[in-house]
């Protein structure tokens, strides 16, 4: 599975928030995770369903957002 593909966006899920793989994890939650400082092997004890590669995914959503030129008023 590609890692892009792993990051899912559903109107009537989560409020149509990125979430993983159709899943109610949202990438928000595990972003936040991470950056409390949460260790990805923790997140992964507590998700049995996520994989490594799902981790990956939201880090690089993450990545990718912060690159997107926005227009000052």
């Amino acid at each position: 599975m590609d890692i892009k593909s792993r990051i899912t966006f559903d109107p009537r899920q989560c409020g149509g928030r990125p979430c993983i793989r159709g899943m109610r994890i949202r990438v928000s939650d595990i972003l936040d995770m991470l950056a409390e400082g949460v260790s990805q092997e923790q997140i992964l004890a507590d998700s049995p369903d996520l994989q490594q590669d799902d981790i990956k995914a939201c880090l690089k959503f993450a990545a990718d957002r912060v690159k997107i030129p926005r227009l000052a008023a």
